[in-house]
């Protein structure tokens, strides 16, 4: 099972890259991702309605709920869409896939996890692929110091809402759970920001702005997020951020379907290092010999 959810998470958001270059355009940023998140938190909400399994957050838990929602359905994504304004797409990609290491500095520093050896070694070895993928896109690009601290804000936000939903998976709570309430809270900051900044509420009723929309709110957020953040409770935030370096894979290949993106040689070699460290991060650790004192894992216990 935890197979499938990583392939699901790969393939659905490898693909919503070209979903969010199609929203740019008419609508404000902030209403597109107000759009997405409040049909998607709807989805969810009459799922768990249906079957019988809508919880509350209480106490801590609702706090929690609050911050995940600004972090991971709110600031993310404003901070992305402002980056890929000013910055080539490639680097973007390149910022945010460094969110497995990023993981693993704040469970460092917030849990006090050991961090893995193997887990940086091929997030390190994933991000040097991802690198030579984009090099040419990067070289061609004409990135701005804001640009880039928007992408890294991002990410930031990104990691902290992943380690915000590892903490609400251990008080209980699943992630489709959290995820119903945190969109409805991101949806709510966002259409509050919009109102305040007096932004003009437009809606593009193209067919591909639709369609992106739809897109990006089922599969993308119901499906991805829900997926995803299983993940994270499954496998801890550092090895279940690894996917965000295998999905630009998958977008590369929808460019050259959709963009006429071309595989060169520095590109195929970055996508060995990608697939060499993917093999790195989910190693397993070979077996302790009889008589050998026991070395305590950095994750806690898979959850059924």
């Amino acid at each position: 099972m935890t197979a499938v959810l990583y392939v699901l998470v790969v393939l659905i958001w490898g693909t919503t890259w070209i979903a969010l270059k199609w929203q740019l355009g008419p609508v404000p940023i902030a209403l597109s991702i107000a759009y997405r998140f409040g049909l998607a938190a709807v989805v969810l909400f009459a799922w768990l309605l249906w079957r019988r399994q809508l919880v509350v957050p209480r106490g801590r838990a609702r706090g929690w709920v609050l911050a995940q929602g600004l972090c991971l359905f709110c600031l993310n994504f404003v901070c992305f869409l402002n980056a890929s304004q000013t910055v080539a797409s490639g680097l973007v990609a390149v910022v945010f896939s460094s969110a497995a290491l990023w993981n693993a500095l704040l469970a460092r520093l917030v849990h006090g996890r050991t961090m893995a050896p193997q887990v940086l070694a091929g997030g390190a070895l994933g991000l040097t692929g991802l690198v030579l993928l984009f090099w040419p896109e990067i070289q061609a690009g004409h990135a701005t110091a804001a640009g880039l601290a928007w992408a890294l804000g991002g990410t930031l936000c990104f990691s902290t809402g992943n380690l915000l939903s590892a903490a609400l998976q251990a008080e209980g709570l699943k992630p489709v759970q959290t995820n119903a309430w945190g969109m409805a809270v991101g949806t709510l900051l966002l259409l509050g920001y919009a109102a305040a900044a007096g932004v003009p509420w437009v809606f593009d009723p193209s067919p591909r702005y639709v369609g992106a929309w739809l897109y990006l709110a089922i599969p993308g957020s119901v499906i991805g997020f829900t997926a995803y953040l299983t993940l994270v409770g499954r496998l801890g935030p550092e090895r279940a951020a690894y996917s965000t370096v295998l999905f630009p894979v998958v977008a590369l290949n929808v460019s050259a379907w959709a963009e006429g993106y071309r595989w060169t040689a520095p590109a195929l070699a970055g996508l060995v290092l990608v697939m060499a460290g993917n093999v790195l991060v989910f190693r397993k650790k070979k077996p302790v010999s009889a008589g050998a004192p026991a070395t305590p894992s950095p994750h806690p216990p898979a959850r059924a």
